[in-house]
């Protein structure tokens, strides 16, 4: 059998950080009582007549741009009409033919479109504790309903499960620098579908698809992926076929569960809205958005590798946007630290934080530039560095101060070391035997004494010099 292609797109979900919900004046909010941001519009009450948000049509234009989308002059909402418990209105307000973005690239991936509509309700499925006149029970709160989304739909652009979680990184920084969302995947404000297949590599055809719904985090969306990637492989190699289907892939046991037959466009009788006129956007409205724009995260690592920053570096620095702003600062210090420099001690930073924000830390950018030019200077060597940050990071102040207080000046010179290094020497004399007949892989331990009594203030390679030195070794 030819060996299979995944064939992977992905559709974004990702709610707006507007004040209002997007047709109607209610607030928007996380973790508030149930059912208490409504009314009758965003509750689909007879009457009742929706506005568009005028925000969130401006973070619309701003996700477009970032993207490098082609931005529609004219765009119209339509009904989606489908019956769920979590929809008041039987159909949803989103956008068909006419949505507020087309095309557009991030990255390696192509984007298909980008629309605006409004987000369903929340249900809520009880268990034993949730017990409804004796019977287990899903309840709906309205709360979310009505919140503005953007839609991001990409071309089945993408290979690999891992590759579909990564790019998703770099999306997820892009909308968090362009302010629109907080894109906090835990409380659901972005979410992902993904469309998978499966056709021989090389071929233009594409297979018979599936959708993985509503995956809230990278880890669950790239086990998914794989699982459902296996699950397709096994089929086709038994000779059977595909269906089309929605899944839902449980993360606790790796499972998918077949939900329904996947709908296709026509299934949901699409319309225009009656109610809504159709979004004219002017000039006044593209330069509003166009101002607003940030430096993206791409942009950003393009600038870095000017700077001479390693790719790897750029990477970490561009795609995790607070990380990459904390080293902006700290070069804006201008202690005399090279860019590459600072930006390993970013990363030192970052890997203590476990994910938190470095500008939130007691560590601030001008100290961390100012211990990496110590460093660089040679006052302080990289392992006594790594001590100055890890108080720094405990309790804050100035890398210096750290220095005097803790006695970790870099200890130097051969008038300072050679003794310890002798005195390594006579402590082990097997090793220095070995070292001698010209095997250097135990010198490690010479080194690691030297450094213990020094209490780690000695330069390696300094030392490495003083043993080769010591033992004639040239």
């Amino acid at each position: 059998m030819a060996e299979l292609e995944p064939v992977i797109g992905l559709e974004i979900h990702v709610q707006l950080r507007t004040q209002t919900k997007m047709f109607c004046g209610c607030p928007t909010g996380f973790g508030e009582p149930p059912n208490t941001l409504t009314c009758p519009v965003c509750l689909g009450l007879p009457g009742a007549l929706p506005v568009a948000n005028a925000e969130a049509i401006h973070y619309g234009l701003m996700i477009g741009m970032a993207l490098g989308s082609e931005l529609a002059p004219r765009s119209v909402f339509h009904r989606k009409n489908y019956f769920y418990p979590d929809l008041a209105k039987g159909y949803q307000i989103s956008q068909y033919d006419q949505p507020l973005c087309r095309g557009g690239q991030l990255g390696e991936v192509e984007i298909h479109r980008v629309h605006l509509e409004d987000d369903a309700a929340k249900l809520n499925h009880a268990g034993s504790s949730g017990r409804i006149h004796g019977a287990d029970a899903s309840v709906v709160d309205f709360n979310r309903g009505g919140t503005p989304l953007a839609e991001i739909v990409t071309e089945p652009s993408l290979r690999s499960a891992r590759q579909a979680a990564e790019w998703l990184r770099l999306l997820r920084t892009t909308l968090r620098q362009l302010g629109v969302s907080d894109v906090n995947m835990e409380e659901g404000s972005l979410r992902c579908d993904a469309n998978i297949s499966l056709r021989p590599a090389g071929s233009d055809e594409l297979g018979t698809k599936t959708e993985l719904k509503n995956m809230n985090s990278f880890r669950f969306i790239e086990r998914g992926i794989d699982a459902e990637i296996a699950r397709q492989s096994g089929l086709i190699e038994a000779g059977e076929a595909v269906a089309q289907e929605t899944l839902h892939f449980d993360p606790r046991s790796g499972s998918l569960t077949s939900l329904r037959s996947k709908e296709e466009a026509h299934d949901y009788r699409y319309f225009p809205e009656p109610d809504l006129a159709p979004v004219v956007i002017t000039n006044a409205m593209l330069e509003r958005a166009r101002q607003a724009l940030p430096e993206l995260p791409l942009e950003r690592e393009e600038r870095l590798l000017g700077l001479g920053v390693s790719a790897e570096s750029a990477r970490l620095l561009s795609w995790h946007g607070e990380t990459g702003a904390f080293f902006d600062e700290a070069l804006a210090a201008d202690a005399g630290a090279p860019p590459q420099a600072l930006a390993n001690w970013t990363a030192e930073l970052a890997g203590r934080l476990d994910g938190e924000d470095p500008g939130a830390s007691k560590v601030t950018p001008a100290a961390l530039a100012s211990l990496a030019a110590m460093v660089e200077e040679g006052k302080v060597t990289q392992g006594a560095g790594r001590q100055v940050l890890d108080r720094l990071v405990a309790e804050g102040g100035d890398p210096a101060q750290v220095v005097a207080d803790e006695d970790l000046e870099a200890v130097g010179g051969a008038d300072e070391l050679a003794p310890i290094v002798r005195a390594a020497l006579e402590a082990n004399p097997d090793v220095a035997e070995k070292l001698k007949g010209g095997d250097m892989k135990p010198i490690g331990v010479i080194v690691g004494h030297v450094m213990k009594e020094t209490r780690g203030r000695a330069d390696g390679g300094e030392v490495t010099a003083l043993v080769r030195s010591e033992l004639g070794l040239g």
